[in-house]
């Protein structure tokens, strides 16, 4: 269910994609769901962790530092950068920056596991990142962003816990004690996570359908670079400081892969429903490359 969850994303994000562009009186009121449905994909990713995941940490805590470090240095600064050398407009730069400043993804943990790379890492990691972006994503995008546009801090801050911190904890704590009563539960989970980024998706490309005509192939070329040096830092960086092939495919996976429905969220509330832009389409590019990665990958190691 997991894996062919992760394959249905990119296809049904193109899908929705097209009849929000086509027909965007469909979706474009669907604004209000859009912070209860991340809500939602937060339980679902607690809900597949347990407290060992955490305390597994403690165990490597040099390759957790790196992989964080990752995460939350180059992303936010790649994102700078191909926004400076595009010239992208303001908002759109704020969305990107926001987007590398945000965690790894819970489809980054699948993509893993199809690439034959070190799934139990890529979990530490993703919930370990998860957990601090409650402070580092508000602090990088406020240290990034434009001094012409008002980042709030306190206010994402106090959301960042209301919707990612308080339901990620309610899961692992739910599913640390009850875990086996979920069995049947869980293989449901990557669907309805699935299912409501692209709603997500939808949403926010209905309500920009007129930007993206004109800012369609300059907003692509911006998150399919930042994605590529994403992929390309994780696994060199490791690479260089002398880890093994399996630890660099697991880096490089879970810093190429941002949580973009939680940065379609904090964009569309803090900024504008065009900064949500470039976290929306980078849902369906990563998970694309995230796909052909890991088919190469696996075929690789056969």
């Amino acid at each position: 269910m997991q894996s062919r969850s992760i394959f249905l994303l990119p296809i049904g994000a193109v899908l929705i994609s097209c009849i929000a562009m086509l027909y965007p009186s469909i979706l474009v009121d669907g604004g209000k769901a859009i912070v209860p449905l991340l809500g939602l994909i937060m339980f679902s990713m607690g809900l597949t962790l347990e407290a060992s995941d955490f305390k597994r940490v403690l165990k490597q805590p040099k390759l957790i530092f790196i992989g964080v470090a990752l995460q939350y240095i180059a992303m936010p600064l790649i994102a700078l950068i191909i926004a400076k050398i595009l010239n992208l407009p303001d908002l759109l730069t704020a969305g990107l920056i926001l987007l590398g400043a945000c965690p790894g993804g819970t489809a980054s943990n699948v993509i893993c596991f199809l690439a034959r790379a070190n799934v139990a890492l890529s979990v530490s990691l993703t919930a370990m990142s998860t957990l601090l972006a409650v402070v580092l994503t508000p602090l990088l995008t406020l240290l990034y962003v434009d001094k012409s546009i008002d980042v709030p801090v306190l206010n994402m801050i106090k959301n960042l816990f209301l919707i990612v911190v308080f339901p990620v904890l309610s899961g692992v704590l739910i599913n640390t004690y009850f875990h086996r009563r979920l069995n049947n539960i869980k293989s449901y989970l990557p669907l309805i996570s699935v299912i409501s980024i692209i709603f997500i998706i939808g949403v926010i490309v209905a309500k920009n359908q007129s930007q993206l005509f004109d800012l369609g192939l300059l907003l692509f070329c911006a998150i399919a670079l930042h994605n590529l040096f994403g992929l390309i830092a994780g696994y060199s960086i490791p690479k260089l400081l002398g880890y093994d092939e399996m630890t660099c495919k697991t880096l490089s996976i879970e810093v190429g892969m941002q949580n973009s429905g939680l940065a379609v969220v904090l964009a569309n509330q803090y900024f504008s429903i065009v900064a949500a832009l470039p976290a929306a389409l980078f849902s369906i590019w990563h998970n694309v490359t995230g796909s052909v990665l890991a088919a190469y990958w696996s075929k690789a190691d056969d």
